[in-house]
């Protein structure tokens, strides 16, 4: 959290700093700085690469959830076992199946720390991924219009809100759409 307000901060800084530059000495920046505005989560949503990384993402997130399933289904056949047999099992049966039983849940309970793990290290690396080409498609479109700064908007964003005026989502959506078939 602290690094996003380092980000916000840094961003409202360099578009003082963009700004005041355009009204100190003359001929430096433009007068008229061209800025403009993105919301990542829009072009994520509606981007053919954006919509497939999601595909690819539910499909991993899917399949590590039918993994846990399954543990858990057999952890509750044992469970189920074990209160069917408990009545006719000596003490001994019993403290062996519990001790048995209790070494899965804790395996299990392992399992399914490592399965999140990997679900938030994949989440982390699409979103990675999918952030690094779009900045690409941000930076072609940027040029393509001579801005000097684009900010990104949206919730969360350091640009809550700006004129419609100044948002390029749509071109870089389509910049994106493009290079992806």
């Amino acid at each position: 959290m602290k690094e996003r307000g380092m980000v916000r901060f840094g961003s409202f800084l360099a578009l003082a700093l963009l700004l005041s530059a355009g009204c100190g000495s003359a001929g430096t920046v433009p007068s008229a700085t061209k800025i403009g505005l993105v919301e990542f989560q829009k072009v994520f949503s509606d981007t053919t690469l954006g919509k497939k990384t999601l595909e690819s993402l539910n499909s991993f997130i899917k399949n590590r959830e039918a993994l846990v399933e399954l543990e858990e289904k057999e952890l509750k056949r044992l469970q189920e076992d074990f209160t069917k047999q408990a009545s006719v099992l000596s003490e001994t049966a019993k403290r062996e199946r519990e001790e048995q039983f209790r070494r899965r849940a804790a395996e299990f309970q392992q399992k399914a720390g490592e399965l999140s793990r990997e679900v938030q290290e994949k989440q982390k690396e699409v979103q990675e991924g999918f952030r690094e080409k779009a900045d690409r498609a941000v930076a072609k479109v940027a040029q393509q219009l001579g801005l000097l700064v684009v900010f990104e908007k949206g919730r969360g964003a350091p640009v809550p809100y700006g004129d419609a005026s100044l948002d390029i989502t749509a071109k870089v959506i389509d910049e994106m759409n493009k290079a992806t078939p």
